[in-house]
């Protein structure tokens, strides 16, 4: 519940109710970044560039059998990334200057949720706003590998938009989307 003033007058304010969700929100992980050129097509990725070391549960989301596998996900990148640093380098200098949007790459830690059998993480870009593109790239550098929690971006009580994908049910008749009922 809070106060809305409607209209000039002092004594018009309103009781206002609006919903909320409360959420259960355990820290995520930055294994990456990726960098967009604005091309006039729309964005173009132009390059991508990864932590050197990558959890278990970000690997197991690369298979379909994790307990199968070989399990060699990102073993030569790591071991580029050890003995070559330039070129890792080069790619973000690139990414400075000529990139115009940067987006990390986040995995989640299913481990640390309570409740969830699950094991394999999910990945998601999230894009880094305000300031310079190195600005934004020096960020998204600084969170290589280290867990980000929600707290800290952002306060108590804020409002926040978000965008959630819904499970679609393609074209379904009358009766799923409207809810009707059959006759006899």
């Amino acid at each position: 519940v809070r106060e809305v003033k409607v209209g000039g007058d002092r004594g018009s304010k309103k009781d206002t109710v609006e919903s909320v969700s409360i959420l259960e929100t355990p820290p995520m992980t930055c294994v990456g970044f990726v960098g967009y050129i604005e091309t006039p097509r729309g964005l173009r990725s132009f390059a991508a560039v990864w932590a050197k070391h990558l959890s278990e549960n970000c690997k197991r989301r690369f298979y379909k059998t994790w307990h199968k596998s070989k399990q060699k996900a990102f073993t030569k990148y790591a071991k580029k990334a050890e003995e070559k640093s330039s070129d890792r380098e080069a790619a973000i200098m690139k990414t400075k200057t000529y990139c115009q949007v940067i987006r990390a790459i986040m995995h989640t830690n299913p481990q640390s949720a309570r409740g969830m059998r699950q094991k394999k993480a999910h990945l998601k870009e999230i894009q880094i706003n305000g300031g310079t593109t190195e600005d934004k790239v020096d960020f998204v550098t600084k969170l290589f590998e280290q867990p980000v929690h929600f707290k800290d971006l952002f306060s108590k009580s804020e409002m926040v938009d978000t965008i959630g994908v819904n499970k679609g049910h393609g074209t379904n008749g009358v009766v799923t989307r409207w809810g009707v009922t059959r006759l006899p």
